[in-house]
C-alpha cells in the first residue's frame, strides 16, 4: 500500500513540476519529488530488489548462485586497487562482499557489511535535503537488471558516514556492470566508484 501511495505522489509531484512557474514553488516540489523517490527506492529495493516480476518467478525454479560462483570473483577483489561491491539483485539488495579499496574509500568495515542490505549500509544523508544518491543507484541498478548491459552513471554526490556515524561529503563517479551465468541469468551486479570528491572541492576553491 505504501508503494502504491509514493508512485501516487510522484506521479502527482511531476505533474506539478511540469506547469508550475513560481521558482519558490518549484524547489518545494523538487524536494518533495526527492523525498517521495529516495522511499520508493528503499521500499522496492527490498521488495522485489532490481529483479521484474518475471525474473523472480523464473529464478524460483533456478539454481541459487552458489559459495563457488561467488569465490570465482573473489581473486580479482583481492588483487584490483579499484573499489569493488559486489550485489545481490534480489529483494534486499544485500552486499555479497566488497574489497579493501572500495571499504576505505567509503570508510567502511569488509566484516561489517557483508550481507547486509546495501542501502542500510548506504542511506542519503538525512541532513541533506538534495540527497538523491540512493534513488539513482537504485535506478542504475534497475537499468542494468533490465539490459544486462553495463550502466554508468554521472557523478553523483552520495555521502558517506564515518567511524562516529557523521555524514562526510563524497563526490563518485559509478558504474554498475552486470555478472551473468552460463545461461544469461542475472547473477550479480558489480558497482564500482571513483572518488572524484578532490576534483569537485578543488573547482569549488577556484570559483570562490
Amino acid at each position: 500500500m505504501q508503494r502504491f501511495i509514493e508512485q501516487q505522489n510522484r506521479a502527482h509531484y511531476r505533474k506539478l513540476l511540469a506547469v508550475e512557474t513560481d521558482p519558490r514553488l518549484i524547489k518545494v516540489l523538487e524536494g518533495l519529488l526527492r523525498s517521495t523517490e529516495r522511499t520508493l527506492a528503499i521500499l522496492e529495493a527490498s521488495a522485489t530488489g532490481v529483479r521484474s516480476d518475471a525474473q523472480l518467478v523464473r529464478d524460483r525454479y533456478l539454481p541459487r548462485a552458489t559459495p563457488k560462483a561467488i569465490s570465482h570473483f573473489q581473486r580479482e577483489f583481492e588483487a584490483t586497487d579499484r573499489p569493488w561491491l559486489l550485489v545481490d539483485p534480489g529483494p534486499g539488495l544485500h552486499i555479497v562482499d566488497i574489497n579493501d579499496t572500495y571499504a576505505t574509500a567509503t570508510l567502511t568495515a569488509r566484516s561489517k557489511v557483508a550481507g547486509e542490505k546495501l542501502f542500510d549500509i548506504f542511506p542519503d544523508n538525512p541532513d541533506d535535503p538534495a540527497a538523491n544518491g540512493a534513488s539513482m543507484l537504485f535506478r542504475s541498478l534497475k537499468t542494468v537488471s533490465e539490459s544486462g548491459q553495463p550502466h554508468e552513471m554521472a557523478v553523483q554526490r552520495y555521502d558517506v558516514r564515518d567511524a562516529t556515524g557523521a555524514f562526510v561529503a563524497r563526490f563518485w563517479q559509478p558504474r554498475n556492470m552486470p555478472i551473468l551465468d552460463d545461461g544469461g541469468r542475472l547473477l550479480f551486479i558489480l558497482h564500482h566508484v571513483e572518488d572524484v570528491t578532490s576534483r569537485f572541492a578543488a573547482a569549488a576553491a577556484s570559483a570562490a
